[in-house]
């Protein structure tokens, strides 16, 4: 990797350390520059403001989502898939959660990110529909078209602001939320499937929640 190409990435892992740590908000570029021993002017060289720092980051949560948020090609899902989905779910949401954490605010301040999220959103919200569209059609939830929509837009909800919801529940003495506490945000997705599972799929769906418990 050239030099450039180094310290470029060494300054976005930097923030996404920074920002999952102590909130977006609470991190300026002065901040970042002074944890990365690099003079402002040098850092701006990269970046010209923190919004474009933040731009970059949720085009890297933005693929990764895209990557496994999808229907397996050329096959059925399974209740296996099921796990699949759920930990690089986790998986993101943790690397990412400055994103869940502080995403009115980044909204409400850069335009373009907003409409970015918004097509974001849109999309996953079709593509979660899809995957519980193709669970149904495999025999594993029991459920109807307007239920797979409602399911679909509840499961966006609740992971969605899961994070938010961690931070205004937990106190100083608690510390700050973990990956433990993160994972309890998929435990209320299965309870959100749990009255569609059918008779077949049962077993291995409560071994589905025991794994991820």
């Amino acid at each position: 990797m050239p030099p450039k190409s180094k310290t470029r990435e060494r300054i976005l892992q930097a923030s996404l350390e920074l920002f999952n740590a102590q909130g977006e908000r609470s991190v300026t570029t002065n901040h970042l520059a002074a944890h990365l021993e690099m003079s402002p002017g040098n850092l701006y060289y990269y970046f010209r403001n923190k919004q474009m720092i933040i731009a970059e980051l949720f085009a890297r949560y933005e693929q990764e989502v895209d990557g496994f948020l999808k229907l397996p090609e050329g096959r059925s899902v399974t209740i296996e898939d099921k796990t699949r989905y759920f930990e690089a779910l986790l998986s993101v949401m943790w690397n990412y959660r400055f994103l869940h954490r502080d995403l009115e605010h980044m909204l409400s301040s850069d335009q373009e990110l907003a409409e970015r999220y918004r097509l974001f959103a849109r999309r996953h919200l079709h593509s979660a529909q899809y995957i519980y569209q193709g669970f149904v059609d495999a025999g594993i939830l029991k459920m109807t078209t307007l239920q797979v929509e409602a399911l679909a837009t509840n499961a966006w909800i609740v992971m969605t602001s899961w994070m938010q919801f961690l931070c205004t529940v937990t106190t100083e003495a608690d510390g700050a939320p973990d990956k433990d506490m993160l994972k309890r945000g998929i435990g209320q997705l299965l309870a959100l499937e749990e009255g569609f599972v059918t008779e077949s799929a049962r077993s291995a769906f409560n071994d589905i929640r025991q794994r991820l418990r």
